[in-house]
């Protein structure tokens, strides 16, 4: 029997990558980190090499720009991840400008083999790879010799003991006939596109061999940290709360919405794991709906976050939402406008959710949320959508959203996006007339596996929050002359 290969998994010291790469990336692999220009190829490949560099794991990162590498090093300098003290030392580059401006290829590889010699690094890296296929061209070179550099290149740096990569420029077409493609062991896919005023960056691990990565596309940011990738989450569906020492178990089975008379309307309040739908036009209390959720959650000791893509729910002076995020008892998550994506969302609160134990989620509102989102992510909004309810209740947490509805009196709506089949429970709020005015009523839609009532009720919202009141024989009398004002509600 042959023992199976241990590989090494390295940490990369870039968020999220790890995750891709369901580990880290393999030791002693050949990598390639491709792009167009300006994607964070070079970010990139200098967060890894920082994050790895030490004196046991040196490294040496090979330029061959016109440029020397102290005018790159100026601006690699104002991420957080460069660390000065490694240069030199645990870090060496080495700039080939004048060995390629010869194009004698042989000049190049016998420096690239001389300097790892010479230092014995863990980690080698050849940016950009594109600078020689510029200046084979300015010499005359032909694509021939311009292969056998690229493959004799490529074979080298998968014989060293040392992790490589080659960064270089390329556009997708090139990635189907390249022998460079072949060779690698990981090929890690950088873009970024402009739609209307937003700037969208996605990643994809198009090869890994060894281990399995999250497929598809995934997007990332680059800040003054560097990168920070939002690997997009992949769900078995809903999983809704069990009792089996999880931690699902650890908060109540109903969760008080904080609202007088709702949880007896709810049938007890909303089931720890659900994801409630409350929907209403403009000023019928949603967000107060919400501030008493998690203010309710806040009294009874359980955490609670907030993602407000508008203005912050309602803070009445009861409530105090205002000093419940204060003293850290609701999170609020900085939402960006113009350019989000689910993805990074989704991140956003489920770090949070884990790192406070929150039991309680509000979305204020899915109208914002998808104002929030660059254009390209708004196509696919229901089946991300979808996706992040999905992860959020099977966390355990209860999730409110809260969905902006045109009320035109004579139907009724739960969402303008036709998603409210995708949450465990809907609450319907908007006006009627009644003697000349308008009157708030509510109603509990649906909640799954719940006997729950199905009444209309009136309710006003006061300095002490939402106040819901009791049966009214005069119901029926205010939605007299809108008999369709009901019709085609959901039922239970």
């Amino acid at each position: 029997m042959i023992d199976k290969v241990v590989i090494q998994r390295l940490p990369t010291g870039v968020p999220g990558l790890d995750a891709l790469l369901t580990g880290g990336l393999a030791e002693f692999s050949f990598n390639l980190i491709a792009g167009a220009p300006g994607s964070g190829k070079t970010t990139l490949a200098h967060q890894i090499m920082f994050a790895l560099a030490n004196p046991q794991r040196r490294a040496i990162f090979f330029t061959v720009l016109g440029e020397p590498p102290l005018k790159m090093l100026r601006y690699q300098q104002q991420y957080s991840f460069f660390d000065a003290a490694k240069v030199n030392d645990s870090i060496r580059f080495i700039n080939l400008a004048d060995e390629l401006v010869s194009g004698d290829y042989d000049r190049v590889l016998a420096r690239i083999v001389e300097e790892v010699e010479r230092f014995e690094p863990s980690l080698v890296m050849v940016d950009s790879f594109r600078s020689v296929v510029q200046a084979a061209r300015v010499v005359g070179k032909d694509e021939l010799d311009l292969q056998r550099f690229v493959q004799r290149l490529g074979m080298l740096l998968t014989t060293w003991q040392a992790t490589t990569f080659l960064i270089g420029e390329y556009v997708a077409l090139e990635a189907q006939a390249n022998p460079i493609f072949t060779v690698a062991d990981g090929i890690l896919w950088m873009a970024q596109s402009v739609e209307r005023n937003s700037m969208v960056r996605k990643i994809q691990i198009m090869k890994m061999r060894g281990h399995a990565t999250i497929p598809g596309l995934h997007t990332f940011r680059i800040s003054s940290d560097g990168v920070h990738i939002f690997p997009r989450t992949i769900t078995s569906g809903h999983m809704p709360p069990d009792n089996t020492g999880s931690r699902q178990s650890t908060v109540p089975a109903r969760l008080s919405m904080g609202v007088p008379l709702l949880d007896e309307l709810m049938g007890g309040g909303l089931p720890a794991g659900y994801s409630l739908l409350v929907s209403g036009p403009s000023g019928s209390g949603k967000s107060q709906l919400a501030a008493a959720f998690l203010a309710e959650g806040a009294r009874v000791g359980e955490k609670g976050v907030l993602a407000a893509f508008e203005k912050s729910p309602a803070r009445s002076h009861k409530l105090k939402l205002d000093e419940l995020i204060a003293n850290g008892q609701v999170g609020v998550i900085d939402t960006r406008a113009l350019d989000l994506s689910i993805d990074e969302t989704l991140y956003a609160l489920t770090e949070m959710i884990e790192r406070t134990g929150a039991t309680r989620v509000v979305i204020d509102s899915l109208s914002g949320f998808e104002l929030a989102l660059a254009p390209t992510f708004r196509e696919d909004f229901k089946e991300s959508l979808h996706r992040m309810i999905a992860v959020l209740t099977g966390l355990g947490v209860a999730v409110l959203l809260i969905s902006e509805l045109e009320d035109r009196y004579t139907d009724l709506r739960f969402s303008p996006y036709g998603t409210a089949f995708l949450t465990d429970a809907i609450i319907v709020q908007r006006y009627v007339e009644f003697k000349g005015q308008l009157k708030r009523v509510m109603g509990v839609v649906k909640v799954r596996n719940s006997v729950h009532s199905h009444d209309l009720r009136p309710y006003e919202i006061t300095d002490a929050g939402l106040v819901i009141g009791g049966p009214v024989p005069a119901m029926d009398a205010m939605l007299t002359g809108h008999p369709r004002l009901i019709g085609g509600a959901a039922g239970a």
